[in-house]
């Protein structure tokens, strides 16, 4: 976690803040969201089916890459000093680049673009956020996404 001042916040926009650690998206981790979100598409379920796709394998939901972000944002994101909690504000922008095939590991990186004191004791972040695929040129997505958080 990246405690800051709130006098410092200013000083990171435009700077990396941070790079998460690899995650594995195995199958496992494919079906058991396919079940939390009832997508039981064949890409994402049926190895044997999902061979005969220009992927030749499932590939994870972008949804499922989408929500890994909160996962990656641990470390990887600035805490304001008192901070009482912190909410998901939304997306300005999101878009999914390249399939995740099962049994890649990916991570976040995360640059701070913009932060603002909205009222006293309440900050809005929005963050570029790109996720790596391990091994592959293409990102898995670039997002642009927006925090709050309360002091």
């Amino acid at each position: 976690m990246k405690v800051v001042k709130a006098s410092e916040i200013s000083s990171h926009v435009g700077a990396v803040t941070g790079v998460s650690d690899w995650i594995l998206v195995d199958q496992e981790r494919i079906n058991v969201f396919a079940d939390v979100t009832e997508d039981h598409q064949f890409i994402h379920i049926d190895p044997e089916a999902a061979k005969a796709t220009p992927f030749g394998t499932t590939i994870a939901h972008g949804f499922l890459t989408l929500s890994m972000l909160s996962r990656f944002a641990a470390g990887c994101v600035l805490v304001t000093e008192g901070v009482k909690m912190g909410v998901n504000y939304g997306f300005d922008k999101v878009r999914f680049m390249s399939p995740v095939k099962s049994g890649k590991r990916i991570r976040g990186h995360f640059t701070l673009m913009s932060a603002e004191n909205k009222i006293p004791g309440q900050w809005s972040f929005k963050y570029a956020v790109k996720v790596e695929i391990e091994g592959e040129e293409k990102p898995a997505l670039v997002a642009e996404w927006l925090t709050m958080q309360f002091v």
